[in-house]
């Protein structure tokens, strides 16, 4: 009698751990690319001992196991990836279950932290590295240009090295960053892009978290804009939340979100001026690249030669480098929810630096227009990055705007 008690309750207790907890469809209204999907996990009691969440793909009768990754916070959601091309007007079916087994894996993305750099990297191949100590300019050149809190190296996949900082037309620049430069507190201007006006700089605060997954990895940062002109000590005119997350979709590409939550303390807010440069995400491109060998294509399809102060909902740099496909190159996406968009750019005209045509670009949210902070109130700015080597059509880069600009339809099949 014992005996078919326990077998009752372990049987009971398979059903259990083997039960299906959802099971939903993905409606592509869009062709997609290597897309990040996300579902909310509301309503579904995934936060539980009794088992692990297994995602399957399923394909007439066969179920095929997805890496998948919850993200925490006020409405939990399971992140996974549609790998390849997702084709227009397609549908692709899954069920999400609760088991006794792992799925095993590790994360192929990882952090790994010095004393100077948070790195991510695949498979201890360099994706980029964050700089949260103070980096000085070199000798003899101000000590005003220190800074801290800005991305370089990015790297390509095949290693090549893609950002520069404090370049000596330019020591202000740091690979990849956003202050703003114009700026207005009540009457007094305050430029935080300028370093060697002392007027203001962007630190690095401390980091918030860290996370590694099957999905994604990445960081928060807390960057403090400080105004160094206010009556008595120094003030933070703006605190600022930097997320940068690198996604798991292989070691052909690199997808790098760049997302920016910016919030001023002040009692009165701050004013960012209009102007050609400021906030969103700029880049100092490989000293490398010049006019002669390297080319922009936007969403409107403009050319280095009509692209600036235009507005796109993508920008495509490409340039030689030492990889074996000749070329590499960066795809800067700007999400629909962002201030301006589609955004405004500055890109660098064919004679920039006396003739020589370096390449800078940048999505410039108050390239045309004021933007007024108001105090105690959040601000959030959305990019992404493909870094990739070889050529990029527009086709493809279209594919990769539609996958960053919205999660597709998801319906749940009860």
């Amino acid at each position: 009698m014992r005996f078919k008690i326990f077998l009752i309750v372990f049987l009971f207790a398979q059903q259990i751990v083997a039960q299906d907890l959802a099971k939903f469809s993905v409606q592509l209204e869009s062709d997609r690319i290597d897309a990040p999907v996300s579902i909310s996990l509301d309503g579904i009691n995934y936060n539980t001992d009794k088992g692990s969440l297994v995602l399957y793909e399923i394909s007439g009768s066969k179920e095929t196991v997805v890496s998948n990754q919850i993200e925490t916070g006020h409405s939990a959601r399971l992140w996974f990836i549609l790998e390849g091309v997702s084709k227009k007007s397609s549908e692709r079916n899954f069920v999400l279950k609760l088991e006794d087994k792992q799925v095993s894996g590790q994360s192929k993305v990882t952090l790994k932290k010095d004393h100077k750099d948070l790195s991510l990297l695949v498979n201890n191949k360099s994706i980029l590295n964050y700089r949260f100590a103070t980096t000085f300019p070199p000798d003899g050149v101000d000590p005003l240009f220190q800074r801290s809190g800005f991305i370089h190296p990015l790297t390509s996949p095949g290693g090549e090295v893609l950002s520069r900082i404090q370049a000596p037309d330019h020591y202000h620049h740091y690979g990849i960053w956003g202050p703003w430069t114009k700026t207005h507190i009540d009457d007094r201007a305050v430029d935080f892009w300028n370093l060697l006006l002392g007027e203001g700089t962007v630190k690095f605060a401390g980091f918030l978290s860290e996370a590694e997954g099957a999905i994604f990895s990445g960081f928060q940062a807390l960057q403090q804009h400080i105004d160094f002109g206010a009556k008595g000590k120094d003030q933070i005119a703006m605190n600022e939340i930097l997320d940068v997350r690198a996604w798991n979709v292989g070691e052909k590409v690199w997808v790098v979100d760049y997302t920016t939550s910016i919030n001023s303390p002040l009692e009165k807010g701050i004013m960012l001026d209009a102007y050609r440069y400021g906030g969103g995400i700029g880049w100092r491109a490989t000293e490398k690249w010049h006019k002669d060998n390297c080319t922009v294509l936007t969403s409107d399809n403009k050319t280095r030669i009509d692209a600036d102060g235009s507005f796109a909902r993508w920008c495509m740099v490409e340039g030689e480098s030492e990889v074996e496909e000749g070329r590499s190159g960066i795809l800067f996406l700007s999400h629909p929810s962002n201030r301006m968009h589609p955004e405004p750019m500055r890109i660098w005209p064919l004679d920039a630096n006396g003739g020589r045509g370096d390449m800078y670009f940048e999505f410039v949210p108050i390239r045309h227009e004021d933007w007024k902070l108001e105090p105690k109130q959040n601000y959030t700015l959305k990019y992404r990055m493909i870094i990739f080597d070889g050529k990029m059509d527009a086709k493809t880069a279209e594919m990769y705007w539609n996958s960053f600009a919205s999660n597709p339809k998801v319906e749940f099949i009860k």
